[in-house]
């Protein structure tokens, strides 16, 4: 179980939106230096993006203390991340 907080990043290398948004997930996660981050590359009939019930890249899902506190698909800008940790 994740006991620090994580942020579990889904998306696919070729996929266009994960490579748009990496700029702005690189920033915000520079405020938030003791969350880490866990880039998971997703697709069809991957179990791990089915559990997480993820249908969009990239979703960023918040862990903290082992719960999902913040989730995020498609984010267009680094308020739309942020907002994740405000929860």
């Amino acid at each position: 179980a994740f006991t620090e907080p994580t942020v579990l990043e889904f998306g696919a290398s070729w996929c266009g939106h994960t490579q748009a948004a990496q700029a702005d997930i690189a920033a915000v996660m520079k405020n938030h230096p003791t969350v880490r981050l866990i880039k998971i590359e997703d697709g069809k009939g991957r179990p791990l993006g089915r559990s997480f019930r993820v249908k969009l890249w990239p979703t960023l899902v918040y862990i903290e203390k082992g719960a999902e506190r913040g989730r995020v698909v498609r984010p267009n800008d680094p308020a739309e991340i942020e907002a994740i940790f405000a929860s």
